[in-house]
């Protein structure tokens, strides 16, 4: 079967329609030509004439390289993705009876998630008729976040679906900017490794007198 061919993003060479083109580029002498004599300035420096801006009247043209164009575009792309933000989302179970000691414990776990700039997703599991106390979980989960009003926000009030409730909560935007800075700071602030002296070389030993008594 053909391959299938993939789509391009711009038009380019004999792809663009218009019959001038806005000519814009550090390698040709900016103005407005005919199609044709633009393909030919393109072609006569072994480049492309590519389609940058299609709604302007008349449309853009850049005459480049457009393999190594849309390498630079992918690679923008790429950064673009890098920089944004991934939100974890971290889960943390309670049972209707948790006792002070878990509850501590799992505050502790949940702080430092937030400090990594992660979403937390708390819920108390109801099993069998432990679903009567169900104000009982409210209670816990709401008391939850107040031990951590200090780093989150809630998003979600306590909420029974099924045999769980949930509670969802999000660090503080002054958290987050503290987690997503804390990776760069770290790296600023490693000091290089101080070289080991080296040990002083101790004096050879005078040569034994050949008057010595034996």
């Amino acid at each position: 079967m053909p391959r299938q061919q993939v789509e391009e993003p711009f038009k380019i060479n004999q792809k663009i329609t218009a019959r001038e083109v806005r000519l814009v580029g550090d390698n040709v002498e900016q103005g407005v030509y005919p199609i044709d004599q633009a393909r030919k300035m393109a072609q006569d420096q072994n480049l492309d004439l590519v389609e940058i801006s299609p709604t302007a009247t008349p449309p853009v043209c850049r005459v480049i390289d457009y393999s190594k164009f849309k390498y630079e575009q992918k690679k923008k792309t790429r950064e673009l993705k890098a920089k944004q933000t991934k939100v974890v989302l971290k889960e943390i179970r309670f049972g209707p009876n948790t006792d002070e000691h878990d509850f501590a414990f799992k505050v502790k776990h949940a702080q430092e998630f937030l400090r990594e700039g992660a979403k937390i997703k708390s819920y108390v599991h109801f099993v069998g008729r432990s679903i009567v106390f169900k104000e009982r979980g409210e209670i816990l989960l709401l008391k939850f976040a107040q031990a951590l009003e200090d780093l989150a926000k809630v998003e979600q009030l306590p909420k029974l679906e099924g045999k769980r409730m949930f509670l969802y909560l999000a660090p503080k935007a002054a958290v987050v900017a503290k987690a997503a800075a804390k990776p760069a700071a770290s790296a600023s602030d490693a000091k290089p490794e101080k070289k080991a002296a080296k040990p002083a070389e101790a004096p050879e030993a005078a040569p034994a007198s050949t008057n010595d008594a034996e």
